[in-house]
């Protein structure tokens, strides 16, 4: 018993991911300067404030980085006790998007709740309550997950808030969800022919969703062709272009976007990346899309290193999470799926999207706080051994030069 209590003890006392947390902060500070970049001029316009959006993005910040502290700080497995209440919060805020009065409707889309502080976006919520949830079922269910049977409760769950989100309607949070709820049945241990008998279903009901609805048909059509309505659905996506071919390599400079001046809607959220595209060019995009992949790689370690199945599989929610929007998102910006709207993670404008990724990045600092000392360990040692191996082997190669250049033999 002592044993185990001194074990415990030292799990609970490890160290933050430092390099994680930075890395986070600094993505969130880029999406700060890229926001009032992009919005300065809307938001001068329509809000009397050039300002506007960025206090906003300020609030969201400030609570994120407290909601990070405190997921950094709290143990995870409480999540595992308290996951039907955050699912059912989760699917409820969703419920409540529809009450007349409570959700806001914009764009002909109802997504938004309605406080006297902030609007909350519910959908944004839910794919960490669903994390959470099939984090703590598939971890738990390791043989039953290699049924079909086992996997249907996580498909059960994840069809429904689909469900909620698609009547909003948003179709790219629903197919961010699908991708999420197949990237967690994998990661789980499911069979290939289930996931297939699920994928299958999916990519019907998608073709059957854009079909019956006019407006995603006609953005299907400009996506094949965007200059065959250049002033309605293949507007966006070719002002995107312009932005994007403007910058070029080294882009045009900070602050000196043209596309931003009311040209390309929604530049300081889904289409943020065509900006920095433009201002930063190709370099500023890598940058970017570096610095994501080295968070994605950190939850990922974090996954390899946690001490139970549920903290492995948190871990890599998080980082299939950020990988699926990451991709989608530049994806839509330059043309490569239909437009869709998503924002970029960490970086357009949103306060709710702000708070739930930091609270992510904070689950999975706590997971890497609790890891064993000995998976730590492993990696440490491995990472010294390769090291010794390499600088031994250029001592015996250096030996063998000098013993060539001597005349002396070799052996």
């Amino acid at each position: 018993m002592k044993r185990r209590a001194v074990e415990k003890k030292k799990a609970v006392r490890g160290k933050s991911d430092i390099p994680l947390i930075v890395v986070t902060g600094l993505i969130v500070a880029f999406g700060v300067l890229m926001v009032y970049s992009a919005s300065s001029y809307t938001a001068k316009r329509l809000y009397g404030s050039e300002y506007h959006f960025v206090y906003k993005q300020l609030v969201g910040i400030a609570l994120g980085a407290v909601a990070l502290f405190l997921m950094s700080r709290l143990d995870y497995h409480i999540l595992h006790k308290l996951r039907y209440v955050i699912l059912g919060l989760s699917i409820v805020l969703l419920a409540i998007v529809f009450i007349p009065g409570v959700g806001i409707t914009n764009y002909g889309a109802r997504r938004w709740i309605n406080t006297p502080f902030f609007t909350i976006q519910a959908s944004e919520v839910s794919k960490f309550g669903f994390i959470i949830f099939a984090a703590a079922y598939i971890g738990s269910r390791e043989d039953k997950i290699m049924t079909f049977r086992g996997i249907l409760p996580v498909v059960g769950v994840g069809g429904a808030i689909c469900a909620l989100i698609i009547l909003e309607p948003n179709m790219s949070v629903t197919i961010c969800m699908a991708l999420l709820m197949i990237v967690m049945l994998f990661l789980g241990g499911a069979k290939i022919k289930h996931l297939l008998m699920i994928i299958l279903p999916l990519i019907a009901a998608a073709v059957v969703l854009i079909i019956i609805e006019p407006y995603r048909f006609a953005r299907l059509m400009a996506f094949i062709d965007p200059w065959e309505s250049p002033l309605e659905e293949g507007y966006q996506l070719i002002q995107s272009y312009y932005g994007l071919g403007a910058g070029g390599f080294f882009g045009v400079g900070l602050f000196n976007s043209r596309q931003k001046y009311s040209f390309l809607p929604f530049a300081e959220s889904d289409f943020i990346f065509s900006v920095i595209g433009e201002e930063l060019g190709m370099l500023g995009c890598l940058v970017l899309i570096a610095a994501y992949i080295f968070l994605i790689r950190r939850a990922l370690k974090a996954a390899l290193t946690a001490p139970d199945r549920f903290g492995s599989l948190l871990c890599s929610g998080v980082a299939a999470i950020i990988a699926i929007q990451v991709l989608v998102n530049i994806a839509v910006v330059t043309g490569s799926i239909p437009p869709t709207g998503l924002p970029l993670p960490l970086i357009s404008s949103g306060s709710s999207g702000i708070i739930v990724f930091m609270s992510g990045i904070g689950i999975v600092n706590s997971v890497k706080r609790r890891s064993h000392e000995s998976a730590e360990l492993m990696f440490t040692r491995r990472a010294v051994r390769k090291k010794r191996e390499e600088k031994g082997g250029k001592r015996i190669a250096r030996k063998k030069l000098q013993r060539l250049k001597s005349g002396s033999s070799p052996v």
